[in-house]
């Protein structure tokens, strides 16, 4: 992706970044970066945004596939700016906008159509294994490659050697 698409599409806003798949210009994924001071702080969650074909005339379907102690994972997230609620849709919502909207209510403790209510300590312990997680999503590793070196970097050396040892066993049977 080219700097001005990154400027256009990824840095949005802080603590969001949301590029379309390269494949389908309705289909765009997201991280969003946990704030300090909550408990999602340090996590990274990864989604999806659907539009639909009339766009902006038309709301958009979001959900969350990363664990996170708020939405169910890889299910609909039902927001007055999605699909579930079509009669409160603004065409003056952007991308941005959605997404902040969306971070700010994984902060709320209000219960909501695909919300899950979750202790303090799992939702800090979510996100501290989130980019684990994400790291297990194809889709992930080839949409947000410097997470992948961030997640590369957080690897303790020791566990390195021990993969990359296991790995030159598996390929001396072959």
């Amino acid at each position: 992706m080219c700097t001005l698409q990154r400027l256009i599409f990824w840095e949005l806003v802080s603590h969001v970044m949301a590029p379309p798949s390269p494949s389908n210009i309705l289909e765009w994924h997201y991280v969003l970066k946990g704030s300090e001071g909550t408990p999602f702080s340090g996590g990274y969650y990864y989604g999806i945004i659907n539009f639909p074909p009339e766009y902006p005339y038309k709301p958009l379907g979001i959900s969350m596939t990363t664990p996170n102690g708020r939405f169910i994972p890889q299910q609909k997230i039902f927001l007055s700016m999605s699909d579930y609620h079509p009669e409160s849709w603004n065409l003056m919502w952007f991308v941005s906008s959605i997404l902040i909207g969306l971070l700010s209510f994984m902060m709320e403790t209000s219960p909501t159509t695909g919300s899950v209510t979750t202790t303090t300590t799992e939702k800090r312990r979510l996100a501290k294994s989130s980019l684990s997680f994400n790291h297990k999503n194809a889709t992930f590793r080839k949409m947000f490659p410097e997470y992948m070196e961030k997640y590369n970097q957080g690897i303790p050396l020791p566990l390195f050697l021990l993969v990359i040892g296991v790995l030159i066993i598996l390929l001396s049977y072959y």
